[in-house]
């Protein structure tokens, strides 16, 4: 998008400001259909430097995710966790990640939260 989607950017805010992660949202961005639970930026950063920690090869690397105070002024990405990248029938990963979507990427969304089922 070249202009954020508004009322994207006021759920992002809700999100934010209430330290919630229970929103449930879906995106598309740069084509990948991305689904799963929004995060405040600053919990998101401490569960991905706690990842990062327990890891041999990659605990280096925790420092640059530490929380910092956020910045002032309206969100500029979207941090899920416990998301998947769905990918024809399947999640990647099945288990859900983290991921980090800049909202002027996001091309399209819903509410919710989309899962695959046979049944």
């Amino acid at each position: 998008m070249s202009k954020p989607d508004e009322l994207l950017v006021a759920v992002a805010a809700l999100v934010e400001s209430g330290h919630s992660n229970q929103m449930s949202l879906t995106v598309v961005a740069g084509g990948a259909v991305i689904t799963g639970r929004l995060a405040p930026e600053a919990v998101w950063r401490q569960r991905v430097s706690e990842v990062l920690s327990d890891s041999a090869q990659l605990g280096e690397f925790a420092a640059a995710f530490t929380a910092t105070a956020r910045k002032e002024g309206q969100p500029t990405h979207l941090h899920f966790h416990v998301a998947r990248i769905l990918q024809g029938s399947v999640g990647i990963p099945e288990t859900g990640g983290m991921y980090r979507v800049a909202i002027e990427d996001v091309s399209a969304w819903t509410m919710g939260d989309f899962s695959y089922s046979d049944h």
